[in-house]
């Protein structure tokens, strides 16, 4: 019988803790933002993707949630900025001069 193998987050260290750059995920989540609890998500999960000892079966969840993850991110980011077509139903129109047809 196979043994089973836990996935365990790791800092950039190769520490155990769950750090990800200066901010762990429990720490991002408790902090509200979450466009950085995504990001320390994807970081994550984007080691466990890279890592060897990760199993053959694990990785399609991974890279899975994974894009999920960068979808979500992406549409904050459009949502925070804007996209092009909403600046430009935002901008003022110009008064009609007929005399310009």
């Amino acid at each position: 019988m196979a043994t089973r193998k836990h996935l365990k987050a790791v800092d950039e260290a190769g520490e155990l803790g769950g750090r990800v750059g200066d901010l762990s995920v429990s720490d991002a989540a408790e902090s509200g933002d979450r466009l950085a609890e995504l990001r320390a998500m994807r970081r994550v999960i984007s080691r466990h993707i890279d890592s060897p000892d990760t199993l053959a079966r694990d990785l399609a969840a991974l890279t899975r949630r994974q894009m999920e993850i960068s979808r979500e991110i992406e549409a904050l980011k459009n949502e925070s900025e804007g996209d092009a077509l909403g600046k430009a139903a935002d901008s003022p129109d110009e008064t009609f001069n007929p005399a310009t047809v």
